[in-house]
């Protein structure tokens, strides 16, 4: 008897050793659980405030416009990351809003003058996420307030722009004047420049086709103007034909397509708006200068990027009366329709990114690039294809330079990248 009552004794201590074990353990995994959830909800929150931040500093280029911007491209490349476990609408808990998007200038002191903002802060905090392990053992211990149902999480990011190693131009290539030496090659900030169609055409004080890996591939050109990175000085670009397809993605950066296209997917500038002899007659400085015997709605770049306007300005037709074509006087045959103007979902608005204004390669007598320039893009190109123009706005490297492009940033005197910084 006193056999079996030790040992009815022992089995009912090793069970509630192996309870108290298993609670033990049931703690630890709901510390691992909840916890490497909320690390996954940080890490997810950090990206998007640093695709947040980059967006915004982007924009910093010393404009009038460039806070609103930069706010709402910085909104829109934060709040298009997926936050709480991939969730796209952020499990509801709210995303990032404009008032969350400050800035500072180079002493890093708040500002909200465009004029001297060079860094951009993205800050939210996360709140209402779910910690269910730790709830359910807190519910269990009856410690309630040492175990809450959720928790929040805050991530921060700063960024600014810095200099380059490498560039993402555009395959084309803009040849000194003679004599033209650093850091304009003999151009004045506002000059127009030709680019000529003609394969191997062009001259000094012009810009021609340019391949940026070298080759001499006509639908290379074509694909290059989507998107090509990782050009830095020292290559050599290649001299391609051009074929009439180019047209149709160099003009959707002007919210310009044909029956296929549209401006979600070939996203377009800000502004569609065109600058010819037509409207601006006087061939100089149409991003922010005066509009010297122009009609009266002919506004300068800057003016009509915070518009949204469309190559009709504040209208959608391509031909007829009112039109692109009547505005510029180019011919678009095959394309049919532009981006919606202003201030209303969809079109510039909605799709615009800064296209218009891009970073082209200069190069030397062996088509070797020697530097980099900031350009408008000032033309959508005509059908059949003529030569056009684009403006310089000096050198890419320069600190006040509308020009930011994508790359590998840690150069000395490359275009400006957005970069973060902490």
């Amino acid at each position: 008897m006193k056999a079996s009552h030790s040992h009815r004794r022992q089995r009912g201590a090793m069970i509630v050793t192996a309870a108290l074990s298993l609670l033990f353990l049931l703690g630890f995994m709901g510390i691992a659980l909840d916890f490497g959830h909320l690390f996954v909800v940080r890490t997810e929150l950090q990206t998007a405030v640093d695709s947040c931040a980059l967006a915004a500093a982007r924009e910093l280029d010393k404009q009038g416009t460039a806070i609103t911007r930069a706010q709402s491209a910085g909104r829109t490349a934060g709040n298009a990351n997926r936050v709480n476990m991939q969730s796209a609408t952020w499990s509801g808990q709210g995303q990032i809003v404009t008032t969350e998007i400050t800035f500072r200038d180079a002493a890093y002191a708040a500002t909200t003058n465009p004029a001297v903002a060079v860094y951009a802060q993205c800050m939210h905090s996360q709140p209402n996420i779910r910690i269910w392990l730790m709830q359910a053992m807190g519910a269990f211990s009856g410690d309630t307030a040492g175990n809450p149902a959720t928790r929040s999480v805050t991530a921060n990011a700063v960024a600014t722009r810095a200099s380059a190693q490498t560039t993402c131009p555009i395959p084309i290539a803009m040849k000194p004047k003679a004599g033209g030496t650093a850091p304009n090659y003999g151009f004045a900030v506002g000059e127009w420049a030709t680019l000529i169609q003609a394969q191997n055409a062009s001259a000094g004080g012009q810009i021609g086709w340019a391949n940026l890996d070298g080759s001499n591939s006509a639908s290379e050109t074509e694909s290059e103007l989507e998107n090509h990175c990782g050009t830095k000085v020292g290559d050599t670009l290649g001299t391609p034909g051009v074929q009439t397809s180019v047209a149709d993605v160099w003009n959707e950066r002007f919210g310009i397509y044909k029956n296929s296209g549209d401006p979600s997917s070939g996203r377009p500038d800000y502004s569609g708006y065109a600058y010819t002899a037509l409207n601006w007659p006087a061939q100089f400085n149409a991003y922010n200068g005066p509009a010297p015997g122009s009609p009266a709605s002919a506004q300068n770049f800057v003016t009509k990027r915070a518009a949204f306007a469309s190559c009709a300005d504040t209208g959608t037709k391509v031909k007829g009366a009112n039109s692109c074509e009547s505005i510029t006087g180019l011919s678009l045959n095959s394309f049919q329709k532009l981006a919606v103007p202003g201030n209303v979902t969809g079109g510039h608005m909605q799709y615009g990114l800064d296209r218009r204004i891009v970073t082209v390669p200069v190069i030397d007598g062996g088509n070797h690039v020697i530097d980099y320039a900031c350009m408008l893009m000032l033309q959508p190109l005509s059908i059949p294809m003529t030569d056009t123009q684009l403006e310089f706005r000096g050198n890419a490297g320069a600190a006040g330079s509308p020009c930011t492009s994508s790359g590998l940033a840690g150069g000395s005197a490359g275009p400006l990248v957005p970069v973060l910084v902490r």
